[in-house]
Parts: C-alpha cells; structure tokens; sequence
C-alpha cells in the first residue's frame, strides 16, 4: 500500500478560536490515523493493498470500505478548511455555483439544514452532479464519489468533529464551518479540476 494520512494544510491551532487545538489534534490523530491503521491491517498481503485509496472507496465493501471512504473524506475535510476562511464566496465560478443555489443566504440555510438533518454520523456535501452545485448528505463513510458525483465541500458531522468545541450543537458547529472555516480555494480548485 503506497498511501498515508496526508499531513494537515495547517499548525493544528491554525483554526482557533474557530475549531480548538483540542478537537483539531483529537481528530486527525486519533480518528483519521485510525482509520489508516485499520484499513492497513485489513488490506495487508491481500491484492487491494496494490489500490490507490480512490479504487478501494469505489471498488470495496464493509471494513475495508468504511475504513477507505473515512480516511479519503476526512483528508478532503481538512482541505476544505483554512484560517480566518469562511463567509460568502468570492465572485467568479464558486460565486456562480452558490448564486445557482440560491445565493449565500439560501445555501448557508440549506447546508446547515442538510447537516443537522443527518440522522447520527455522516457528512454534509457540496457537490457537482450532472454539471450542476447541489447539497446531499451522507450515512456514516459513504461519500458522493461512489454516486457520479465531485465532491467539492464537505463538513462531517460525526460527533468526534464538534463535541469538545461544541458538546451536542451540531447546528453551531456547522454555523461556524460555514462562516469562518470554509476555504472557498480549495472549493474553487475542486471545481476547476472537476471541468
């Protein structure tokens, strides 16, 4: 197997006060190197160990799926984020995708709302999907890819991801995602990458 957890794009207080050095440090080490760990014991001396991380996410099932989807979604996760980030998009193609949802406001609601609607753990997606932005949800590890569709966003809602910053409000979590976390670049180079 020739893939690692991917170092973080940040100092792991890079995101304070907005995410805690705490939460930061707990998730990324424990959570998402966690699952490296499993999936390599899982994989080890079989042919799936010769997999890139995509092929296994869209080509496996059960642990060494679950295991797979959650390392590539949450490296994504910390991509999408950045110091003092958030807010409406800037103008140009990801203000474009945002206008064709029905602008700042309206996705900002419904991306929240998406979130929180996430019975238990998942994820929240803006995703490109037959050339157009939309907002999905998703259980557990699964993740859009495995649909048609090009992540360009992504907030997970698992509890591990807000608890120590924001105990059971899930709703403040994802408030604070969107307005002072997103990093509407890597949204942008998602984008460009997906035409």
């Amino acid at each position: 197997m020739d893939f690692e957890v991917a170092p973080l794009p940040y100092a792991k207080d890079a995101l304070e006060p907005a995410m805690s050095r705490e939460t930061l440090e707990f998730h990324y080490e424990k959570h998402h190197k966690g699952y490296m760990t499993k999936l390599k014991s899982l994989i080890e001396g079989k042919p799936e160990a010769g997999k890139s991380l995509v092929e296994l996410l869209r080509t496996s099932s059960g642990a060494v799926f679950n295991n797979a989807a959650q390392v590539w979604n949450h490296t994504f996760f910390w991509e999408g984020m950045r110091p003092n980030g958030g807010g409406p998009p800037p103008s140009g193609d990801v203000g474009d995708l945002v206008a064709g949802l029905g602008g700042w406001d309206r996705f900002r609601s419904d991306f929240i709302a998406a979130g929180v609607a996430r019975f238990g753990s998942g994820y929240a997606w803006l995703v490109l999907d037959g050339g157009k932005g939309r907002i999905v949800d998703t259980p557990n590890a699964e993740n859009p890819l495995t649909a048609g569709a090009t992540p360009l966003l992504t907030c997970d809602v698992w509890e591990h991801a807000y608890y120590l910053d924001h105990r059971n409000n899930r709703q403040g979590f994802l408030e604070v995602f969107l307005d002072r976390l997103v990093s509407w670049d890597s949204v942008a180079r998602n984008l460009r990458a997906a035409a």
